[in-house]
């Protein structure tokens, strides 16, 4: 029987895939849990890591199917730590980049429930270390930038793509395999070469990742005819040109 007093959530960013990627302070929270609520994007090797006896709610969306709406799943988080559970929310790569985790915690904060964030690896970074290609490297990015791409509601992607159009940073693109070959014509359209390297990578961090080399000018029909598994995530810029197609691993599919 459960206290009746409030429980507490943890906003958990799970990282990229990799288990070995988790941070310690994920881990133990996710063994100390009473229930885990956790996304799509959260691997399976992930969540065997959650013990048995734990309850799970699966609450992951998938490309214009929401089984389960934002705000059910605010409200799913509110409940349980109502009834004095130990919640833990699951989220793919970091909860604070492009993972909702304001979101929820804003509703937790006005419900009077405990919250704390546990930060994980983003997928960028996960990418940059699997593929071997960098974010920033000197003489070809002197920054990098995140950014989305894909809209809620399908809503039209109104990104400031004169300011994105700059060759010395690296463009990190997140949930964009639907629009990438709008976000690489307006890309182009502001100034970027056509040749500018581009790399997608696919299921970063486990043995389902793949890798595509390609540029701005065929990437749309690269990633049509690779038929890349979500979540897919895309890099642009010069420092793709660092990558090495024969460093990969046997196991690891690569298309150049």
């Amino acid at each position: 029987m459960k206290d009746l007093t409030r429980g507490k959530v943890f906003l958990i960013g799970a990282g990229p895939g990799d288990p070995d990627l988790l941070t310690l302070k994920a881990l133990k929270a996710m063994q100390a849990a009473d229930v885990v609520v956790y996304d799509r994007l959260v691997s399976p090797e992930i969540t065997a890591l959650v013990p048995a006896h734990v309850e799970r709610i699966d609450v992951g969306k998938m490309p214009k199917r929401h089984k389960v709406p934002q705000e059910q799943i605010n409200d799913i988080l509110v409940k349980l730590a109502m009834q004095g559970q130990r919640v833990v929310r699951l989220k793919g790569g970091d909860p604070l980049i492009f993972g909702r985790g304001s979101e929820e915690a804003e509703e937790l904060r006005l419900a009077g429930v405990a919250y704390e964030y546990v930060p994980g690896i983003t997928s960028a970074q996960g990418a940059a270390a699997s593929t071997g290609v960098p974010l920033t490297h000197r003489g070809l990015a002197s920054g990098v930038r995140y950014v989305t791409g894909h809209r809620a509601k399908d809503a039209t992607l109104d990104l400031d793509w004169a300011s994105l159009a700059c060759e010395d940073t690296t463009l990190v693109i997140y949930m964009g395999a639907m629009n990438i070959g709008d976000i690489a014509a307006e890309l182009m359209r502001n100034g970027l070469p056509s040749a500018l390297p581009v790399m997608a990578v696919a299921s970063v961090t486990t043995p389902r990742e793949k890798r595509l080399i390609s540029t701005l000018a065929t990437i749309a029909d690269d990633v049509e005819g690779a038929a890349l598994a979500a979540p897919v995530l895309f890099v642009v810029g010069h420092v793709v040109s660092l990558y090495e197609a024969t460093a990969l691993p046997a196991e690891v599919a690569a298309y150049a």
